[in-house]
Order: structure tokens, then C-alpha cells, then sequence
């Protein structure tokens, strides 16, 4: 086998290994989850649950960790994070909000303890503001949850009978 011969054949099965590996590597990389959109209602039924969680710490600290804890569970898999499980999610999270997501970390073990009844609640309320900043990052609008819609499109009817297409405008009027 000539020398030309053998390198054409390892690139030719270099290639094919790349074909076969680059689509698992590909969907491996967990920055490139995508990010669902939320309506408008649903971000506000989000936001009033956690809302009303934070009035009933006072009388149900357990409680209302253990109620955040799966509320900021939901609200990151609505938003497409993984759901099968909360290891999954929580390294998926990590990577679009590495600064946040050691309070969803604190939030969740903190939630686990209080169901043990095993902590305080001054331990309980910092864990509770320590989740805040990433549920407020996931709970808000975001450019792809409510696009605008485009403008309509010309019926030919209306352009073969030379009727006019009076001009939308997007913003304040200019003066042309």
C-alpha cells in the first residue's frame, strides 16, 4: 500500500469519525438547552405564587422553602431546563446563570433539611433571598417569549385591483 494510498484512507475514516461523534458532542453541551418562552400570564401566575410564599414564611417557614423549592423547580423546566432530574437541571442552570445558581443550591438542601425539621429560620430566610436573583431571571420576559407580530401580508386580490395598502407604522410617526 502506497504511502499516498494510506493517508487518504485515515483521513477518509477520520472524517467518518467525526461525523459519528460531533452530533453527541453536540447535544451534550448544556449551554445549548433552549429557552423556552413564557407567556405574559404565566410569568405573572409565577411571580404571584412566589409572592404569596414569601407573605406565609412568617407563619410556615418550612413550608414556604419547600413551596419555592418546587415553584423554581417548575419555573425552570417551564423555561426548558431539563426535567428528569434535579441534578440535570441544576447543572443546566449553572451554565446560564453561574452567579445565581448556588441560591437555588442553598434553597434546595435548605428545603430538604426543613422538611427534617432541622434548621433554623433565620437559615431558612437566607435561603429564600439567596434563590430570589435566579428566579427573577427566569421569571422574567425575555426577547423570544412575546414577539410582535409581523405585518400583514398583501392579499393579491387587493393588489391586482390597484386597492391601496395603507402603511402600518412601528414606533412615533415621522414626518416624510
Amino acid at each position: 500500500m502506497s504511502t499516498v494510498t494510506l493517508i487518504i484512507l485515515l483521513a477518509a475514516l477520520a472524517a467518518m469519525a467525526g461525523l459519528v461523534i460531533a452530533p453527541s458532542v453536540r447535544q451534550g453541551r448544556k449551554g445549548e438547552l433552549p429557552v423556552r418562552s413564557l407567556p405574559s400570564e404565566a410569568r405573572e401566575q409565577y411571580a404571584a405564587r412566589w409572592a404569596g410564599l414569601q407573605e406565609r414564611f412568617v407563619d410556615s417557614p418550612g413550608w414556604a422553602l419547600r413551596e419555592a423549592d418546587r415553584l423554581l423547580g417548575a419555573l425552570a423546566v417551564d423555561r426548558g431546563y431539563p426535567a428528569e432530574s434535579e441534578e440535570k437541571r441544576m447543572d443546566a442552570l449553572s451554565v446560564r446563570h453561574p452567579g445565581e445558581i448556588d441560591g437555588y443550591r442553598r434553597l434546595h438542601a435548605m428545603a430538604a433539611r426543613a422538611h427534617e425539621g432541622e434548621t433554623a429560620t433565620e437559615r431558612m430566610r437566607e435561603a429564600l433571598v439567596a434563590a430570589r436573583p435566579l428566579f427573577e431571571q427566569l421569571v422574567r420576559a425575555q426577547p423570544h417569549d412575546e414577539r410582535p407580530l409581523p405585518p400583514p401580508v398583501p392579499r393579491q386580490r387587493d393588489l391586482r385591483r390597484g386597492r391601496r395598502i395603507p402603511r402600518q407604522r412601528f414606533g412615533p410617526a415621522a414626518d416624510h
